[in-house]
């Protein structure tokens, strides 16, 4: 039990970090568009890329940075675009209940781009294969499944608060000052995640 709750510990501290991921959930969450598919591949993402780095995946990325390195501009890219159509939106007027487009409007938009923001990030495969897959593998052997549970547990328990949490937020985004906020607040967010894995 100590194991689990320290894999816990660590993979919450590692996710609650405002980032590319979270702000997609939460504006999905606020719109209450795709919610569960959303969460769940954020989920299922996490927990995969966590098993990875037990099993050493982690140890082989680290011995091949030039698989992060295009990982890392493929992100960029793909940040600073999605960043740029956030602060177009930001310029816009919307409601909850409108503004579909920009964003996960369908399911099949909203899928791609929870993929694309989750293995596109290099920063995802540094938290989870190389630094909970390290941490896990300082455990004994049973122990280190244990601590990828806890680590895999708090990830499911975030996104879904998150997502689902967000809907309690609904009255506050029903004015579009509040939408421009949250995407300005994206904008800057995504943007400079995207500029910082180039210069970084």
């Amino acid at each position: 039990m100590p194991v689990l709750l320290a894999g816990f510990g660590v993979g919450l501290s590692l996710i609650v970090a405002i980032g590319a991921q979270n702000a997609f959930v939460l504006r999905q969450g606020i719109r209450a568009r795709h919610v569960l598919p959303v969460v769940a591949i954020c989920a299922a993402s996490d927990a995969a890329l966590i098993l990875a780095g037990i099993t050493g995946v982690g140890a082989v990325v680290d011995r091949a940075p030039v698989a992060l390195t295009v990982v890392r501009w493929a992100g960029a890219a793909f940040l600073i675009g999605y960043g740029l159509l956030a602060a177009r939106r930001a310029f816009g007027a919307q409601t909850l209940s409108g503004g579909a487009e920009g964003g996960g409007g369908s399911l099949r938009t909203a899928v791609l781009t929870v993929l694309a923001m989750t293995w596109l990030n290099p920063h995802v495969y540094l938290d989870t294969v190389l630094l909970l897959g390290s941490l896990a593998n300082t455990h004994p052997a049973g122990g280190r499944w244990w601590f990828g549970a806890g680590a895999a547990l708090a990830s499911v328990l975030w996104f879904t608060a998150l997502g689902y949490g967000a809907r309690l937020l609904g009255r506050v985004f029903a004015r579009p000052l509040a939408w421009r906020l949250l995407d300005t607040l994206i904008a800057i967010t995504m943007i400079t995640i995207g500029v910082s894995l180039i210069t970084g």
